[in-house]
């Protein structure tokens, strides 16, 4: 589980678990997180979880959020991010002991599967449509672009590929097998011809995925 470590001139104030689909920040009382200060607007960014992973977003805010010093609209956070609102500073950290998962990018350009921040891997509930059965070793093989021929092996419980700000999605290894899920931008990912509508889609050896102008085949060994 997730936490947020609110602080103010390096004096904690409070400490809040992330245990709600969406958590509110804002100087209005209404919000999960109320930091009443002037300098904060009444409904300043609210965080998401998605499966694993916490996203922040800022709400059209009067004076911006920023991580790590960098304005940001929306943005996965990772272990030991500040977020600065006004002038309090919170800090994203997970439990110790919990396992990580190192998030796969693909981007077009000569660095096509950079590996980003390390972020939090959380339990997901149980996956009610039925995915590929016995969880094995698996896959994700890039089919166009310049990363072609490309592979990735599925060695964690959660892989996340995509853009960030563009279209990013996840796939999760749960003891039935593997799941697919949308998790950020206006487009939803497509698998086999079909868009992804729903919360998760489990996945079969073979499938094509296509996400952020990337088609990918999944591929159980």
């Amino acid at each position: 589980m997730g936490k947020l470590v609110i602080s103010l001139d390096g004096v904690v104030i409070k400490e809040v678990p992330i245990t709600k689909d969406k958590t509110t920040l804002g100087r209005r009382p209404y919000n999960d997180i109320v930091i009443d200060n002037l300098a904060v607007s009444g409904e300043h960014a609210v965080l998401q979880m998605v499966g694993a992973d916490v996203f922040i977003e800022d709400l059209n805010s009067t004076n911006g959020t920023y991580i790590n010093g960098k304005a940001i609209k929306k943005q996965l956070l990772a272990q030991n991010d500040v977020v600065e609102v006004g002038k309090y500073k919170i800090k994203y950290l997970v439990d110790e002991g919990t396992d990580y998962e190192r998030t796969v990018v693909y981007r077009q350009g000569p660095t096509t599967v950079p590996g980003a921040a390390a972020h939090h891997l959380a339990s997901m509930p149980a996956d009610r449509s039925g995915a590929s059965g016995a969880t094995g070793p698996a896959l994700i093989k890039v089919l166009n672009g310049a990363a072609v021929g490309r592979e990735v092996t599925l060695t964690k419980v959660v892989t996340t590929v995509g853009k960030p700000g563009v279209q990013v999605a996840s796939i999760t290894k749960r003891p039935t097998g593997y799941v697919f899920a949308h998790v950020e931008g206006a487009a939803r990912p497509i698998v086999n011809g079909k868009t992804v509508l729903g919360e998760t889609v489990p996945l079969r050896n073979g499938d094509v995925i296509e996400l952020a102008g990337t088609q990918m085949q999944f591929v159980q060994v």
